[in-house]
């Protein structure tokens, strides 16, 4: 179904949309990519996939797709609009990305997100902290863009965390700050603030919920990365986006020749990959 502007989504999406959930919110920056990331979100088991974008970019309706105009170019504009609709629909899990991004959580080869959901939430947890996996195309003279699903690669290490602090100066408990990808090795090209690559990429919303610019919430437990008492499951955001900008920002696109160095890996596109590098875990999920 189309809507012909956000307000005009918001004002009927109670009744169109199920309250059951999930949810997968895609914003579409450029037209790269667009219909296999909606097929991705579709695969995993999203049973309402909203593609936000301008209008010219949005993909041919289906079933299950929720086609909305909107402005994703506006400040935070995913952030704002991702607040709306957690206002909207409060006890519904969701996971927002860009096009070009594909989620990857363990066994999700042989288990869908509804099934990760229902663990997360025997496991009293209301997120899962997702990490952003830099894909990039290892010929940039062939694929200009850096984007090629067939010739995707990644870094296999170069990533880190440090502690998380209060404006006062005091660590956050079970929060920390992630590293790594290309916005680490071209981190010259990369403002500070955009550097993190953590990102709470699937959760619970709740009333009063907020997701901010920065990709953290107000709510302080769904920053962190797992429970008290023990580690929890993990998923990782594959995405071609930071290689985009990379190759497109005219301060960049003339220093870089090309993404490949001694530690890239050609990506298998499965879970078991990201799990042997330690990008993400099961947790107790077995």
């Amino acid at each position: 179904m189309r809507h012909s502007s956000l307000r005009a989504f918001l004002d009927v999406a109670p009744t169109h949309l199920s309250a059951k959930g999930p949810f997968a919110l895609v914003f579409i920056e450029d037209g790269t990519e667009v219909e296999s990331t909606i097929a991705h979100v579709q695969k995993m088991g999203f049973r309402e996939v909203l593609a936000f974008a301008s209008g010219h970019l949005l993909p041919e309706d289906r079933d299950g797709l929720h086609l909305i105009e909107a402005n994703v170019h506006e400040q935070d504009a995913f952030a704002s609009i991702t607040n709306e609709v957690i206002k909207l629909f409060p006890g519904v899990w969701m996971h927002y990305c860009f096009n070009a991004e594909y989620l990857f959580f363990p066994f999700c080869e042989t288990r869908n997100v509804r099934e990760l959901i229902a663990f997360n939430i025997e496991e009293r947890r209301h997120t899962v902290m997702t990490y952003v996996v830099d894909l990039y195309s290892k010929d940039l003279g062939k694929h200009p863009n850096a984007v090629c699903l067939d010739d995707a690669y990644m870094d296999k290490s170069g990533y880190y965390a440090l502690a998380r602090f209060t404006e006062d100066g005091e660590a956050l408990d079970r929060q920390l700050d992630f590293f790594g990808g290309l916005r680490w090795r071209f981190e010259e090209h990369i403002p500070w603030a955009r550097r993190r690559i953590d990102r709470v990429g699937l959760f619970h919303a709740v009333k009063g919920l907020e997701l901010n610019g920065d990709h953290t919430f107000n709510l302080q437990e769904y920053n962190t990365y797992c429970c008290p008492w023990h580690h929890n499951i993990s998923a990782t955001i594959c995405s071609f986006r930071t290689a985009k900008a990379l190759v497109s920002n005219p301060g960049s696109m003339y220093a870089i020749p090309h993404f490949w160095w001694k530690n890239s890996a050609k990506f298998k596109w499965n879970s078991n990959q990201l799990l042997e590098l330690g990008l993400m875990e099961p947790g107790q999920w077995f």
